[in-house]
């Protein structure tokens, strides 16, 4: 049995695939989870708040964490570093909140390694046509960049099987009330109702 009362989920995605959407509302909708907010040196986007998004940090500071053994996971992404504070994870579990880690399959490896207990789920696109447009429709990238993107998405996307749930974001509606029945559903686990209810489960057992 797992030493935490709340469960670590990883959350992985192709860019574009609206996985930040569907956390979002998620979270809203079940208030016993937390997302966990990743240390990053890449550039602060307009509308993104320091300690709420990122924690954004200069490449030296990102080193020299790293060189402490903060972070349980990093990965580069598109020449950005990106990390996972272990310390923070672990006393967000200790309380019995549910945590999110959005990371890319390359940290979800390694938070797999670590902690093999971790739940682990891949949203992807209805099609790799709606990807592209969603990526266009930002309005953020130029041709070049979305090319890019669309190449790295569809090698993120080939590590789908290293997953636990696959969830299609086709309708949002439908992709959030999936992820909403994961994560209710995991609760629900005999070992997970065990540790919640064990004053309860006690004395049924008197």
């Amino acid at each position: 049995m797992s030493a935490y009362t709340g469960t670590l989920y990883i959350v992985s995605a192709p860019s574009g695939a609206g996985k930040t959407s569907l956390v979002k509302a998620l979270v809203e909708a079940l208030p016993q989870i937390r997302v966990s907010v990743s240390h990053t040196t890449r550039a602060m986007r307009p509308g993104e708040v320091d300690g709420i998004n990122y924690h954004f940090v200069e490449h030296a500071e990102f080193r020299e964490r790293l060189e402490r053994h903060e972070f349980l996971e990093h990965a580069e992404v598109f020449g950005n570093l990106y990390g996972t504070s272990q310390l923070w994870l672990e006393e967000i579990l200790a309380e019995g909140c549910d945590l999110i880690l959005e990371i890319d399959w390359q940290g979800a490896q390694q938070v797999r390694r670590l902690l093999p207990e971790a739940r682990s789920i891949f949203i992807l696109p209805p099609t790799q046509e709606a990807l592209r447009q969603r990526l266009t429709n930002r309005g953020q990238d130029g041709d070049d960049i979305i090319e890019r993107r669309m190449r790295e998405a569809v090698s993120e996307m080939s590590h789908y099987t290293e997953y636990d749930y696959l969830v299609i974001n086709d309708d949002f509606a439908h992709a959030l009330e999936d992820l909403k029945a994961i994560f209710r559903a995991n609760r629900l686990r005999q070992t997970s109702q065990q540790q919640r209810f064990s004053g309860l489960l006690k004395q049924l057992l008197a």
